[in-house]
């Protein structure tokens, strides 16, 4: 733990795949840290904490309810100074869970976003600095087509000068780019210090088998022949650890005041026919890998340009292969 005043953090969504991360990390930092979430898909800290849960105070209670009571006339919470509130509480899930499935289910997230928004805004004197998770499905979908994509810059989506190139993929992106809006409102009419986050496709232990990673190790274990993946398997993406994802995170909040956003990727390409060849290698065969062309591929390409986020120091700490070998160990001992 490093020698420093005790900062009480705010997590919400804290108890998913990446709360639970960040949650680790600014425990090991020192923090005194909040963690407002329902369960609908975390895991409950008593289940991943062990060392540092003394410092975790934890609201079992779905946000929606939480900020809709703190902004009626009888709040019954009474927070501390909160030096950075990370908000990453929103319904997610593997897009043939959800994107494909259920997409008016996410549009909770408007409602989720919006009632942050009015809370912090409420609260504002209590709270130093926000970051808010967005997503790279933001970024124009015409931008990432085969023969056409290009890597994602933070200029094809500009909401602080208000420019766009295009249109997000879908219902998320759209939601995600709701939030981003009140986000540069909050910065810009009410003083509040926010940076927001669009992540690219963050991987480790412990993520669900609905994603692809996890999806693609477990069956690698098996060693499976062929190895498939979904759609052609030429489509890609820019993968990134969930260690290095977590300090673009905490990065990003120190660095951006005005609403503004930053990519949280690599800025590697690498393409699902890769990741599987990448992974049997890894365990030690050499299966034919094969796309299931009648599934789901979503966009072509899509990665980041991570220029921003490298200008305010950050380099990844994990090559692919290093992850990868990190989500193939766990899913050896847990499959």
């Amino acid at each position: 733990m490093n020698e420093r005043a005790k900062k009480a953090v705010l997590v919400t969504g804290g108890c998913g795949f990446v709360g639970r991360h960040l949650v680790r990390s600014l425990l090991e930092r020192g923090d005194d840290v909040w963690i407002i979430d329902n369960l609908f898909t975390g895991k409950h800290p008593d289940s991943w904490l062990k060392d540092g849960g003394e410092s975790v105070t934890f609201i079992r209670e779905d946000v929606i309810d939480f900020f809709r009571r703190e902004m009626s006339e009888k709040p019954s919470f009474a927070p501390p100074y909160f030096h950075e509130v990370y908000h990453l509480a929103a319904i997610v899930g593997g897009r043939a869970v959800l994107i494909e499935n259920d997409p008016i289910l996410v549009a909770t997230n408007k409602i989720i976003d919006s009632l942050f928004f009015q809370w912090a805004v409420k609260n504002k004197d209590n709270i130093g600095r926000i970051l808010y998770v967005s997503t790279s499905v933001a970024y124009p979908k015409s931008m990432q087509d085969k023969g056409k994509h290009v890597a994602m810059k933070e200029k094809f989506l500009d909401l602080v000068k208000g420019e766009t190139f295009g249109l997000p993929e879908s219902i998320y992106g759209w939601i995600k780019l709701t939030g981003e809006y009140l986000a540069v409102t909050a910065a810009a009419k009410y003083g509040l210090k926010v940076a927001c986050a669009r992540p690219f496709s963050g991987y480790g232990e412990e993520q669900d088998f609905s994603y692809p990673i996890p999806s693609i190790a477990l069956r690698a274990v098996r060693k499976e022949n062929p190895l498939i993946v979904w759609g052609s398997g030429n489509q890609g993406r820019d993968f990134i650890y969930i260690d290095d994802f977590v300090s673009g995170l905490q990065v990003a909040i120190l660095k951006i005041s005005d609403g503004s956003a930053v990519n949280i990727g690599t800025g590697e390409f690498v393409t699902f026919k890769d990741v599987a060849r990448v992974m049997a290698e890894l365990v030690g065969y050499a299966p034919e890998v094969k796309g299931l062309e009648d599934k789901i591929e979503g966009s072509f390409a899509v990665y980041s340009d991570p220029s921003l986020l490298r200008s305010f120091g950050w380099r990844p700490k994990y090559s692919l292969r290093e992850g990868f070998k990190k989500v193939l160990e766990k899913v050896r001992l847990n499959p």
